[in-house]
């Protein structure tokens, strides 16, 4: 192995299955030639929303011309279909899972990846991360909270964005600890009053009981279930009850007081909004505590309970 390739490898038994074509999967392109250097990035291969590592690797000093199909290619075994345009499988797993409806798709600092892998240029911090699920409760998982302090730390496609804090008036000091939270990823997020309009390329970190959020036009998508937000999680009609969904987008589980959550979603063209809310403020408060790394790691979002435990969703049966 290349000095300039730290890897880890936490490898398991994989199954093949019959391979799917969905748009959301990536393209294998040809690959462009290297160019100079740019920093490191990172790979990371799960399935089952995040639930099981297959495989991780650090790329150093990336070329210039890096794309994330390239470092995909390098670090795993990644098979294609239909004349090379749709990723078939990654070290042996394959899609068409799961009755037709489980495939691959990835993320690079918590976003959606909207073009072909082959297409999608990376920059020095980049994480790209690929996971293998059943789509059939969503298609639209757009945004992700498990690359935290992805996309904060180094934004999309080499720019970072400027961040704002929305908090709403009964939660002061848990915005204070969020700012906290935030500075120490390295991320500095000035304040606005909750309700103000920013710019489509503004990170918003709204915070609050739901009941408060809930009229945010971005944060309505929670409402409408995950079809349409990509959360496995909604809110009853007065905010005080979180149903916690499975992949199906079924409700598994429903949580009263103290129930909090931390997600994130894309509306159009938007970057991504994410939130610290709960069903009060006691919610709101677990929420914040666990917006850390170590606690958002490989989610897609994280809900949290009154017992203090941590529940990664969608819930898997």
């Amino acid at each position: 192995m290349s000095g300039a390739r730290l890897a880890v490898r936490l490898r398991a038994p994989l199954r093949g299955a019959c391979a799917a074509a969905l748009a959301a999967v990536a393209l294998a392109g040809c690959g462009l030639g290297a160019g100079e250097k740019s920093g490191d990035a990172r790979i990371l291969v799960t399935r089952d929303f995040g639930a099981r590592t297959l495989g991780a690797q650090i790329e150093q000093n990336i070329p210039e011309s890096e794309t994330a199909m390239r470092l995909t290619e390098r670090a795993f075994d990644v098979r294609t279909t239909y004349g090379g345009k749709f990723v078939q499988s990654i070290d042996g797993l394959a899609g068409g899972g799961s009755g037709g409806k489980a495939d691959w798709f990835y993320w690079v600092n918590g976003i959606v990846g909207e073009e072909s892998a082959a297409d999608f240029e990376l920059h020095g911090g980049d994480r790209v991360w690929w996971d293998y699920h059943d789509w059939s409760g969503s298609q639209n998982v757009n945004a992700v909270v498990g690359q935290f302090p992805e996309p904060f730390a180094h934004g999309a496609e080499g720019k970072r964005y400027p961040v704002v804090i929305q908090c709403a008036k009964d939660s002061e000091e848990i915005c204070q600890q969020v700012s906290q939270q935030l500075s120490d990823v390295g991320t500095k997020a000035s304040r606005q009053t909750l309700g103000t309009n920013v710019e489509t390329e503004v990170l918003r970190v709204m915070v609050g009981r739901w009941q408060d959020l809930r009229r945010d036009q971005a944060l309505r998508l929670i409402d409408k279930g995950p079809t349409s937000s990509g959360v496995f999680a909604r809110f009853d009609e007065d905010g005080r009850t979180l149903e916690l969904l499975d992949a199906q987008g079924r409700t598994a589980r429903a949580v009263g007081a103290g129930a909090g959550l931390v997600a994130a979603v894309k509306l159009g063209e938007q970057v991504p909004t994410w939130t610290v809310t709960g069903t009060d403020l006691d919610g709101v408060a677990a929420a914040a505590d666990a917006l850390v790394p170590q606690r958002l790691r490989q989610r897609f979002a994280l809900a949290t309970d009154p017992a203090g435990d941590d529940v990664g969703l969608p819930l898997l049966r």
